[in-house]
């Protein structure tokens, strides 16, 4: 397998419903870091799995919503816990699509996955991995 990975990040606020997360129900700000991974059995005839740049500035649509927004005001997250693995596939969902519609220079359908992962620490992280159908 290739897979060509590209980094960006956001800063956002955000709270937990839920005993299990402490002190995290109380609104809480975060930095995190997100690497998307593009996965493909094979190169294209360019000799890539995507175009780089392209994958970044994907990236960067997908994640500018989210930025220096306080998540638990946005209608799209209403109801829900915006935990860090919730955010892993809501990202990868936003990727998938872009491949789908072959904004990344190789159509959607020659690649084999996408991998999210969301690094909250330097010690901490969460990844979803999937299949772009």
């Amino acid at each position: 397998m290739f897979a060509v990975e590209v980094r960006d990040h956001v800063m956002i606020a955000h709270s937990f419903k839920g005993d299990l997360f402490g002190p995290a129900q109380a609104l809480h700000g975060a930095t995190f870091v997100i690497d998307a991974a593009f996965i493909a059995k094979t190169l294209d005839k360019n000799g890539v799995v995507i175009d780089i740049g392209r994958a970044n500035e994907v990236l960067k649509e997908v994640l500018t919503p989210l930025n220096y927004k306080n998540l638990d005001d946005m209608k799209e997250f209403e109801g829900v816990n915006t935990t860090t693995e919730f955010l892993t596939k809501h990202v990868h969902d936003h990727l998938a699509q872009a491949a789908r519609d072959g904004r990344l220079g190789r159509s959607g359908d020659e690649l084999d996955s996408i991998r999210i992962t969301i690094s909250e620490s330097h010690v901490a992280r969460a990844w979803y991995e999937a299949p772009i159908d």
